[in-house]
Order: C-alpha cells, then sequence, then structure tokens
C-alpha cells in the first residue's frame, strides 16, 4: 500500500540520509543545478540519488506507486490511465510467461509489479537508490510478487549482467537521468538477447522548442532541476543514439499528442479531482501547510519544506512546458537488437 498518511509522508523525507543532513543535502542538490551542464553530468550518481532520497515520499504520497505520466480518455481516472500505459508497453513487447525482464530505472516498483501481474513475465529491476529498492521490496511482499519480481542496486550505465541475458527491456521515464544518452543505450543493447526488443518512454524537448527562447529555457532548466536530470535531450538525439547503439527502430511516437485529456492535466492547478485531491491546488495547500506544521514539530526533518516547495515549482514548469507544447515525457520507441 502506498504510503497515505501525514506521518508517513514525515518519516520517508530524505531517505537514506540522515534527518539531520537533509537540508545539506537539499543545498547540494540545488548546487549541481546552479552549476555548469558538465558538473551535472559528472556528478549525476550523487545527485539523482540524493533527488530520490529527498523526494520519493513525496511522489508515493501524491502519484502512487508509479513514479510516470500517461495519455488519459475522458472519464478515466489518473490510476486507471497509468496502468493501461504500463499495458501497452507489455503489449508492444509481447511479453507472456516464462520472459525474463528488465525494468531500467525501476523506482519503487509500480510499474514491474503491474506489468508482471498483466503478462505473466518475470521482471528485475535496476536502480542506484537504496531508500527506493528497500520500499520496492516492502511492496513486493505485500502484493505477493516475491517470486516474479526482483532488484538489483546498480547503476544502469554499467550493468552486472552478463551479455544478452534479457529476453526484453523497458525503461519508463527513467533514462532520462542517464549522463550519456549513447552509452545508457549501448549498455542496454548489451544486455538484450539478439532478435529481441527494448520499449521506453522518454523525457523530450519537441521540435516546439526554441533554444533562443529565455522562457523556453527557464521552463526547461526548472523541469531539470525538480526532476533530477541533468539535461533534457530531443526526440532526434534519442533516435540517433539508438542507430549509432545498433538498434533497428521498429518505431517511435510522441504518444501524449493523441491523448484526448492533457498529460499535465493532474498537476495543473485549474484542474479539479476527487480522485488525485492531493495534486489539485486545495491539495497542494494542506500538503504545504502540512509539511510545514511537521518541520516546525521536528516530526518531519529540517529541509522537507524547501523539497516541497521546488517539487511545486517543477509541477507549474511541467503544466507550462506541457500547454507550450515544448517538452513530453512519453516519447514511445520499440527497437530490436539485430539477430546474431
Amino acid at each position: 500500500m502506498s504510503k497515505s498518511g501525514a506521518l508517513d509522508l514525515a518519516s520517508g523525507v530524505g531517505g537514506k540520509i540522515e534527518r539531520n543532513q537533509v537540508l545539506s543535502a537539499v543545498h547540494k542538490y540545488e548546487k549541481y543545478h546552479f552549476g555548469d551542464d558538465e558538473d551535472r553530468k559528472g556528478n549525476y550518481t550523487d545527485m539523482v540519488n540524493k533527488y530520490y532520497d529527498l523526494v520519493t515520499s513525496f511522489y508515493e504520497y501524491g502519484w502512487g506507486e508509479s513514479f510516470h505520466f500517461a495519455p488519459r480518455w475522458k472519464q478515466e481516472s489518473l490510476k486507471e490511465s497509468i496502468k493501461r500505459h504500463e499495458h501497452f508497453l507489455a503489449l508492444q513487447l509481447g511479453l507472456k510467461q516464462g520472459h525474463k525482464v528488465l525494468d531500467v530505472g525501476c523506482g519503487i516498483g509500480g510499474p514491474m509489479r503491474e506489468i508482471t501481474r498483466f503478462s505473466g513475465a518475470s521482471v528485475t529491476g535496476i536502480n542506484n537508490n537504496e531508500y527506493q529498492i528497500t520500499r520496492a521490496k516492502e511492496l513486493n511482499h505485500l502484493a505477493g510478487v516475491d517470486e516474479t519480481c526482483n532488484f538489483v542496486k546498480a547503476d544502469f550505465m554499467n550493468m552486472p549482467f552478463p551479455d544478452s541475458t534479457f529476453d526484453a527491456i523497458f525503461a519508463i521515464e527513467a533514462t532520462c537521468h542517464a549522463p550519456n544518452v549513447f552509452d545508457c543505450y549501448k549498455e542496454i543493447y548489451r544486455v538484450l538477447k539478439p532478435g529481441q526488443c527494448f520499449a521506453a518512454y522518454e523525457w523530450c524537448i519537441t521540435d516546439s522548442f526554441d533554444r533562443t527562447n529565455h522562457e523556453h529555457q527557464r521552463i526547461k532548466g526548472e523541469v531539470e532541476l525538480g526532476n533530477g536530470l541533468p539535461e533534457i535531450r530531443s526526440k532526434e538525439q534519442c533516435i540517433h543514439a539508438l542507430n549509432v547503439a545498433g538498434f533497428e527502430v521498429i518505431w517511435e511516437n510522441d504518444v501524449s499528442v493523441d491523448s484526448p485529456l492533457p498529460w499535465y492535466m493532474p498537476l495543473d492547478k485549474s484542474h479539479i479531482s476527487l480522485s488525485s485531491f492531493r495534486l489539485t491546488a486545495l491539495g497542494r495547500f494542506i500538503t504545504r501547510t502540512m509539511v510545514k506544521a511537521l518541520e516546525f514539530l521536528r516530526l518531519a526533518p529540517e529541509g522537507s519544506q524547501r523539497v516541497q516547495s521546488f517539487l511545486e515549482t517543477t509541477a507549474e514548469a511541467l503544466v507550462e512546458g506541457g500547454s507550450k507544447g515544448i517538452f513530453t515525457p512519453m516519447y514511445f520507441f520499440l527497437v530490436r537488437k539485430p539477430d546474431a
């Protein structure tokens, strides 16, 4: 069960970071983003780990167990759309019982649990964040999927698997954290069996993004800061890197374009939703007030308000980026490793 109470949120802020070190961790994380791109890329492991230690509890409290967006139909809840999004990926890969599958950057395991229940495949999640893996194992046990889901703590840029290990590989809004997209895809190519497929949803800037537009650059920077990203890439950069890594592109598309409802709607403060109340303007106000009180009472570590604040700023930037059409979190591709 997702963490749903105020004390659950308070106890999780900072992850494996010592409570008295949370504020300094926030400062160090923010410092990465006020430096240059190369500094962020060079320190991406520490940056991303700090990010997920700081924000995982907030994500789970407000969003659930699957930390990603999804195209959404009218009369469909956010939770339903997320499940459908995961099922779509499983179907594209043709997953079935007996398949050995890798989830690259698995978070706390929400997608893998849904995909293993949907397809019957066995899924290994790779994640470099100790707190998220600890939480994922707890949730796997509660869901009764210990036999079909497991985790490896490692950097997906240098995976501890032999060549040609997996029948299929997927990544859901995770490889955007890679400091070098070609090296990331090349490593995925290495551990995938010949003739098999890799599918992913990537965070990308779109063709509408104007690098000379200061407003576009501000939005991009705020999205990067609030999501632990070294740099948001273009769709063209992703496809080029896939081709150079050796993959054959079967098909690719920004699946957010044809969504009946905007992908960013859950973060839009003008949207009213009872099922996603914590994401609404009133819900955020209540969370903000609650976090302030918990930090004052020392039930939440110092720095919790600062984390909540930059997550709110990021939510606004995501809405801006989505409404202007300059950013997508669900550029989908299905690619194949050629037969040996």
